[in-house]
């Protein structure tokens, strides 16, 4: 079963990077983000829990990992950063592979040892992503339209905005509760 996991995150890695997710989209922005937020909130957490022994080097604690993904992920949707992933295969993988090692430092650390410091992990992750996807949203101008060499279209940046939240928030959310859940039923069982 747990192996299984790790093969559904590998097949939806494949997707991600095969599938003409940005066609099907109509703009580039949303596909970005759809492939941001599949590799740090769906394909590393499957990794670790399908492969807990090949993940098990990434397993710091949770702050750093935490802080690790929050200064990826904010680094890279800086303009200038940004422009340089859309600007060509260089760029875009090293952004790819920085969003899928920061994704499972979080979730390698979150998901092993203490529970509540794997929830305080999550949840920080959750309100940083929760942020920054609502910055997005409400940008009152596209943030890279000038610096990516393409037409502004506000609207593609918010439903970029809008995959950041609807996918990375409930996922931290209630990764992060199920710990404190679990927490709680290994102190009870302690009493």
């Amino acid at each position: 079963m747990k192996r299984g996991l790790g093969y559904a995150g590998l097949a939806l890695l494949a997707v991600l990077w095969i599938l003409p997710l940005g066609q099907w989209l109509g703009a580039d922005f949303p596909h970005h983000m759809l492939r941001h937020m599949g590799l740090v909130a769906v394909v590393a957490p499957l990794l670790v829990l399908g492969f807990p022994k090949v993940t098990a080097i990434f397993a710091l604690s949770p702050l750093l990992g935490a802080v690790v993904e929050f200064v990826v992920v904010w680094g890279w949707h800086l303009p200038a950063l940004h422009g340089w992933a859309d600007g060509g295969w260089p760029g875009l993988v090293l952004e790819q592979l920085s969003f899928a090692l920061a994704g499972l430092l979080v979730w390698a650390g979150c998901l092993r040892g203490e529970p509540l410091a794997g929830a305080g992990g999550l949840l920080l992750t959750s309100m940083h992503m929760t942020l920054l996807g609502a910055l997005i949203i409400l940008a009152p101008r596209d943030l890279y339209a000038a610096i990516c060499g393409r037409a502004p279209d506000l609207d593609a940046q918010q439903l970029g905005g809008l995959l950041m939240l609807g996918i990375g928030t409930p996922i931290y959310l209630v990764a992060g509760l199920a710990l404190i859940a679990k927490a709680l039923e290994d102190k009870r069982e302690m009493a």
